[in-house]
């Protein structure tokens, strides 16, 4: 099952709109439990993904159930932030704006 996890990170970069991107230069961490850790990196529409932690504006975290429910379109990403089943570390604001990756 990480495969989708691995796979939704491979074509991010691709899939990303640019258009709902552009002006955004925030950094960001995905620690996905089972699956491993991304990090997307958004300069002013540019999206580039790379494997691994690092310094970010956000650190998300969750399961790698979680994740593919709130990828699949099955779990709102508010929604499991609000239950805990989806943890958020960092600016708040950016954290808000990755709403414009999905």
């Amino acid at each position: 099952m990480a495969d989708a996890v691995q796979e939704f990170f491979a074509n991010l970069e691709s899939q990303a709109d640019a258009s709902k991107t552009a002006g955004m230069n925030n950094s960001y961490v995905f620690d996905i439990e089972g699956a491993g850790q991304w990090k997307v990196d958004v300069d002013d529409g540019k999206v580039a993904v790379t494997e691994g932690g690092g310094d970010a504006d956000v650190v998300i975290s969750t399961s790698q159930e979680t994740f593919e429910k709130i990828v699949a379109g099955d779990v709102n990403p508010t929604s499991a932030y609000m239950t805990g089943k989806l943890k958020i570390k960092g600016d708040m604001g950016a954290a808000m704006k990755l709403q414009k990756l999905f």
